[in-house]
């Protein structure tokens, strides 16, 4: 019989050995100093072995417990090696499991900003569904995890949780492991979502005023720089803060934001007006030496906060049905129509909209840059001149379309 002692003091040798404890356990000291406890029988008139823990994670006498709960398996007619198998393999395929390995697969073809949703979304219905199999989910499951999402008047959040939640079983389906899909049953059980637009300061001398309170922001300076950047690039939010100085040419003056960051799945050229190479050149002296441009304040390895922009906007005194970061891609559309009269194809390019050549294929990434160009820097020079309280031309319609 061993004993603790024993088993702490036994020693690495230059081959592995066995230390035996009694009723088939033993002790595997590998040449690497690894213990590892070990436990053979006999089922089916064949020899087998049992691996039990590793010491000191399992101690002698938790492994003695291991090895007298699979003796009495043995002793019902079970092999302990299959009952385990059979325990990994309904775990493998709970809720929270298949999920994991969705997100693993399809995770390299989204975008950050998605895969950072998606995510959000099966953390808030782990809790509930998380350990269930997936092959037993059902829909009142689901919606008892969804429910306390729309009674917070998140209805569109519960509402994409729902999608997201579809798209794992419906690829526990594809693999074996489930047969059918509850979330088509919600359809009816979740209130429509209402349609809304990002809140979007539309009007020239309102807008001039919001790009003096940003300039005049206090805050930190990386945050206050992705202020004033936004505007002027008027990208999606999650494009911006996921920039990376590997993807910016100040010298070139360009952006260029690879297709597994955009929405669309395309490479996306942001011209970069001289305001705009400013404000970079300014930046990079402090977060020039890491990989984002617009870095965490708590982790140099990750970019700001989704939240970051919109906080800041709340900060200056603009509540979210006044202004979003979102909202300066409508802004800068409206404007740069309505005002300045530029090409609804150039500006639609510049959004990373869908737009089609006369033959219905999608233009590449540099179509239209010289005048795309010239488009950015006359926005740029047209946000100074609003800035500085210039006189603006007023226009009757606003549109909010981002």
């Amino acid at each position: 019989m061993l004993t603790d002692v024993k088993v702490r003091n036994a020693k690495a040798q230059t081959k592995p050995y066995k230390l035996t404890d009694g009723r088939g356990m033993h002790l595997l000291v590998t040449p690497t100093g690894a213990k590892l406890w070990r436990l053979f029988y006999r089922y089916g008139g064949k020899q087998k072995t049992l691996a039990l823990g590793a010491y000191p994670d399992v101690s002698l006498t938790r492994a003695r417990e291991k090895r007298d709960e699979a003796r009495r398996l043995l002793a019902a007619g079970i092999d302990p090696s299959a009952r385990r198998k059979a325990e990994k393999l309904a775990q493998a395929d709970t809720f929270k499991a298949v999920a994991e390995e969705f997100v693993l697969k399809f995770e390299p073809k989204w975008a950050p900003t998605y895969t950072e949703k998606v995510k959000a979304r099966l953390a808030w219905l782990h809790p509930v569904v998380g350990d269930k199999p997936i092959s037993e989910i059902k829909a009142p499951d689901l919606l008892s995890a969804i429910r306390p999402l729309e009674a917070a008047g998140k209805a569109e959040t519960a509402r994409r949780t729902r999608s997201v939640a579809g798209q794992v079983i419906r690829y526990a389906i594809a693999t074996g492991r489930a047969e059918n899909d509850p979330t088509a049953a919600l359809r009816g059980a979740l209130a429509p979502v209402q349609g809304r637009h990002h809140a979007a300061v539309t009007e020239p001398q309102a807008f001039g005023a919001l790009l003096r309170a940003i300039d005049g922001y206090e805050g930190e300076p990386v945050t206050r720089a992705a202020l004033r950047l936004l505007p002027l690039v008027f990208v999606r939010p999650g494009e911006l803060r996921h920039a990376q100085w590997s993807e910016i040419d100040l010298a070139a003056a360009t952006w260029a934001i690879p297709a597994a960051k955009m929405k669309m799945k395309h490479d996306h050229i942001v011209p970069l007006s001289t305001q705009a190479v400013a404000i970079l050149s300014e930046l990079h002296p402090l977060t020039g030496r890491r990989a984002y441009v617009f870095p965490s304040l708590r982790s140099r390895d990750r970019p700001m906060s989704e939240n970051t922009v919109n906080a800041a906007l709340r900060r200056l005194g603009y509540s979210k049905d006044m202004a979003t970061g979102h909202g300066f891609r409508a802004s800068a559309r409206t404007m740069l129509d309505e005002v300045l009269h530029q090409r609804v194809d150039l500006i639609e390019h510049q959004l990373a909209h869908a737009v089609k050549d006369p033959l219905g294929r999608a233009y590449n990434r540099t179509a239209h840059l010289p005048e795309r160009v010239t488009m950015m820097q006359k926005w740029a020079d047209y946000c100074d001149a609003l800035k500085a309280g210039a006189e603006v031309i007023p226009f009757p319609a606003q549109s909010t379309k981002s």
